[in-house]
């Protein structure tokens, strides 16, 4: 059984005309528009909020008095799991890969101002990451509590719900769209995108944070849409991961300076910066081509960029002198 969403964001989000950072990409001043989801509201935006609308929509339904969810350090996705919290009168425990001391800025500032209470499982996978959260779990029931755990970024058939009506939004707004580019994390914003506009629109970069996103997307958008989901089919690019998830490459870095100096757009290293040196390199192979439509997705993330030293290190080094 489907539950009803609970109303936590600011709907729908502007679509904006980009015409400089089109012009810096290659494509026409009337070709790139950017579809601002970091002005989602709650928590200081971001593309979660739609997922958690529906996640936490059902965990209500349940009963929860309590929500637990995991992700790394400085995961966007439990800060606004920690503010959907607060907003609805819930206790929260954040189940965080690593340990605690190494950073205490970005979105780990935020979930402590939001009340979360964190559980740091060390340097695991997925895996183990999951069943740390299972264990937070199983000790909050034995208090006496009503836990609800939040899939990892939120993802899944449910919380890719909150895409698709994304997906909807963009074809009210832009007729005529042809490619949607959408970092690809854990795989239900992608996947909702799939679901509503079809596979050949949307265009995902990977960021690093799962071995297989391709899978994950056609699990979780096949249940949403008629059309048949298959990896071989989506439009995926896996060439901005670099060293890793964490990892701040030269691209990237030239993603973040380039939004900001044409739009006065601030991106984030792992997810939106990622997605915009796709971007760049799509238009450079052909993949995405002027005179066409085109949409990137901004899904927020921009605590996460004063929680990343060599960022910040960049973006202080780019002020010149006077």
């Amino acid at each position: 059984m489907t539950h009803p969403p609970v109303p936590l964001g600011t709907f729908p989000t502007p679509l904006e005309p980009a015409p400089r950072l089109a012009a810096a990409l290659g494509l026409g001043p009337e070709d790139l528009w950017v579809k601002r989801d970091d002005l989602t509201g709650l928590g200081g935006g971001g593309n979660k909020i739609r997922k958690l609308e529906w996640t936490v929509g059902a965990a209500l339904a349940e009963g929860a008095d309590t929500l637990v969810t995991t992700g790394a350090a400085q995961s966007n996705h439990a800060r606004l799991t920690a503010a959907a919290a607060a907003r609805l009168g819930l206790d929260v425990v954040l189940v965080l890969r690593g340990a605690p001391g190494a950073s205490r800025s970005g979105n780990l500032a935020l979930d402590g101002l939001f009340g979360a209470r964190l559980a740091w499982a060390g340097e695991v996978d997925q895996a183990g990451l999951d069943a740390a959260a299972a264990e937070v779990c199983a000790r909050l029931r034995a208090e006496g509590r009503r836990p609800a755990l939040i899939p990892f970024g939120g993802s899944g058939a449910l919380g890719a719900r909150g895409y698709a009506r994304c997906g909807e939004e963009l074809r009210a707004q832009l007729p005529g769209l042809r490619t949607a580019v959408v970092a690809l994390g854990s795989g239900g914003t992608m996947a909702g995108l799939v679901a509503a506009l079809g596979t050949g629109s949307v265009l995902g970069v990977d960021v690093g944070a799962l071995g297989d996103p391709a899978a994950a997307v056609v699990a979780f958008a096949a249940p949403l849409t008629s059309e048949e989901v298959v990896a071989e089919r989506l439009r995926v690019r896996r060439d901005q991961v670099g060293a890793g998830y964490a990892a701040l490459t030269e691209p990237v870095a030239e993603a973040l300076r380039l939004a900001a100096r044409t739009e006065g757009i601030v991106l984030d290293p792992t997810y939106t910066g990622r997605a915009l040196a796709g971007l760049a390199a799509a238009v450079r192979d052909g993949d995405v081509r002027p005179g066409e439509k085109t949409v990137f997705v901004h899904t927020g993330g921009l605590p996460g960029l004063f929680g990343h030293p060599a960022a910040v290190t960049a973006a202080e080094d780019g002020a010149g002198a006077y």
